[in-house]
């Protein structure tokens, strides 16, 4: 069994990452490493943290790091960096070794635009009455469907992934089923499709909030290109850590296309903040990852009428 992560290397223009999977087995690369499990979970976060700051004190010093959690159920985390310039590979073999990580792996990726390639192969979502297309195809959009135009960019929420055309799916549900929210949020909107949506079906000021501060740049101009400027109001905030959000709580509908751990993370502040029959839609887990999430966001009795939790793509 292999334990590794691809890493990116990249010189001149490019860009390098070099990176460590840590506490991860994958057998497709037919590499010998050990394997190194802490029990704690969080004591495993703090671990690749801790190597993501060691690498910004490298001589050569990186250009971005981050971590990220392997969502694969195994409770493991990778580590990433990036340079400009080949990085000192004896360096990084011993702050993994010093960190009880996988040693880093070095590749090179050569530059290319990633968000004009995406551009041309994204085709046009259908979900529900929703029809989400980028500007290229906006003379291709059906009589009768509500369109919304995402153009591919550096925040999620095309509409193509499974999670993102799920929830796009149960709002037409609720819509069909005449459901009425006046307070909706969308909790880590990205590109803030599903509160665009939202807002298209329903004649309320939605709120879209996001922690990355580009995601929220990106929203905020997908809601101008929409038309629905001071109808999706977009800010940024850690989960519902913002005035703006508490003023407008309790939420009759809540959205949260994220991932597992965040939803589980944010089921306490969840609860506080979705009405008395309410309604959330939480998207972005694994199928296997569903029943964990839905005991931590298990409410108090009467507390909201349900649920809906899309785990890749199925309800």
């Amino acid at each position: 069994m292999a334990s590794r992560w691809l890493h990116i290397v990249q010189r001149g223009k490019d860009c390098v990452r070099a990176g460590a999977a840590l506490w991860r087995r994958d057998p497709i690369w037919n590499l010998d490493h050990a394997d190194i499990h802490r029990p704690d979970p969080s004591c495993r976060a703090r671990a690749a943290e801790a190597l993501a700051e060691a690498c910004e004190d490298l001589t050569l010093e990186p250009v971005g790091s981050g971590i990220f959690e392997i969502e694969d159920g195994s409770d493991r985390w990778e580590v990433g960096v990036y340079f400009l310039e080949q990085p000192d590979e004896v360096a990084l073999a011993l702050l993994a070794a010093a960190h009880g990580a996988d040693p880093f792996v070095i590749s090179e990726l050569p530059e290319v635009d990633w968000v004009a390639h995406v551009r041309r192969e994204l085709s046009p979502v259908e979900a529900g009455r929703f029809y989400v297309h980028g500007s290229h195809d906006a003379d291709q959009v059906p009589e009768g469907v509500e369109a919304l135009c995402i153009e591919a960019a550096m925040a999620f929420g095309t509409g193509h992934h499974g999670t993102t055309k799920g929830c796009l799916e149960a709002l037409d549900r609720l819509a069909n089923d005449g459901y009425q929210p006046q307070r909706i949020a969308d909790i880590g909107c990205g590109t803030a499709v599903l509160a665009m949506g939202a807002a298209r079906i329903w004649p309320v000021t939605v709120l879209a909030s996001d922690i990355d501060r580009i995601a929220v740049d990106t929203a905020s101009a997908n809601v101008i290109a929409n038309g629905l400027d001071g109808r999706v109001i977009c800010i940024e905030a850690t989960g519902f850590d913002h005035p703006a959000l508490e003023e407008a709580a309790p939420f009759d509908l809540v959205l949260a296309n994220i991932l597992k751990q965040p939803l589980i993370d944010l089921s306490p502040e969840m609860a506080r903040h979705v009405g008395t029959g309410g309604k959330i839609i939480l998207s972005g887990i694994l199928t296997d990852q569903g029943q964990e999430v839905i005991e931590a966001t298990r409410p108090p009795v009467s507390r909201w009428i349900a649920a809906t939790i899309w785990a890749n793509g199925s309800r």
